[in-house]
């Protein structure tokens, strides 16, 4: 095995893969359900990429150099003014990602009281997580108060950071699949009632 400064390189690494010979089946079944060209689809991509890197940015900057806070006088207030620009940008996201699950193409085998029921379960379990996780925390802790020094007196312990390192996450997570599974079913129950209309 050799060794460079970019780590051992094994089998060859990279270079040695004919990407010709590929077995894209897998690739090319996604693509039957997912329509990357969508411009809808490229800007909720951009949104759910450009959310979180601007507001982790922002407050690592703040971090190292109090300017929000001496900006707005307060590093409570400079905090307020990010959270109120993070909940803008998240209805900006949702908006985005609704607009491109309705214009990509749809999975009939999705198309179940089943699975609205799934999708029913997840964006309640995922609301559970995310306000239980915002009430423990408080505005300032759910909107990066410690990268303005605004700390808590100790390391929230309660519901539902007694069950999950990062609820807040993983019910935002479970919204957004929740919600995914919903146009699914939203087109059955618009066809049957249309159907129901014209018997």
């Amino acid at each position: 095995m050799s060794s460079s400064v970019a780590g051992p390189d094994c089998c060859g690494g990279l270079g040695n893969i004919d990407f010709r010979q590929a077995d894209l089946c897998v690739m090319t079944w996604l693509l039957g359900y997912v329509d990357p060209s969508d411009p809808h689809f490229v800007v909720a991509v951009l949104t759910i990429t450009f959310n979180p890197l601007f507001w982790n940015v922002v407050a690592r900057w703040e971090q190292k150099t109090r300017k929000l806070s001496r900006a707005f006088g307060s590093p409570y207030l400079a905090c307020y003014v990010l959270g109120g620009a993070i909940l803008l940008l998240n209805v900006l996201r949702s908006h985005c990602f609704t607009e491109a699950m309705r214009s990509q193409p749809r999975v009939d085998s999705l198309d179940s009281p089943a699975v609205h029921g799934l999708g029913l379960a997840l964006l309640a379990a995922g609301s559970v997580l995310v306000l239980s996780s915002f009430f423990a925390l408080g505005f300032t802790g759910t909107f990066l108060g410690d990268y303005f020094g605004i700390l808590k007196e100790a390391r929230v312990t309660t519901f539902p950071f007694n069950i999950l390192d990062n609820p807040m996450y993983w019910g935002s997570t479970a919204n957004y699949l929740g919600w995914a599974l919903m146009p699914f079913t939203a087109e059955i129950y618009r066809q049957k009632s249309s159907q129901l209309r014209r018997s």
